[in-house]
């Protein structure tokens, strides 16, 4: 994992702010983004759910930043995204 990603995702869920390149993160009232060029592809709210989506991005740098995330693996095969061992089609989703 990159020292930028392992950075992020420190900030992200002590919810803290962080900027980096092309990744933030931005604490609001109610939740905390992870955002990757401007993108918010992670939410954690303050009752502790954590929801991501790729923003119709399938950059090797997006599954990146969600594979930091606890309880997220990315895997690509074929151009397709699985998440967690079934098929994801990139949009907004829980993570449990």
């Amino acid at each position: 994992m990159k020292k930028i990603t392992e950075n992020a995702i420190e900030k992200f869920l002590n919810n803290e702010t962080f900027t980096s390149s092309n990744t933030t993160v931005e604490v609001l009232p109610n939740v905390t983004t992870l955002k990757l060029f401007k993108n918010e592809i992670a939410y954690y709210s303050k009752t502790n759910k954590l929801s991501i989506t790729n923003c119709g991005w399938k950059s090797n740098t997006t599954k990146e930043r969600l594979n930091g995330l606890p309880n997220v693996k990315i895997i690509q095969k074929a151009g397709k995204w699985f998440l967690n061992g079934a098929e994801w089609n990139g949009e907004l989703i829980e993570i449990n």
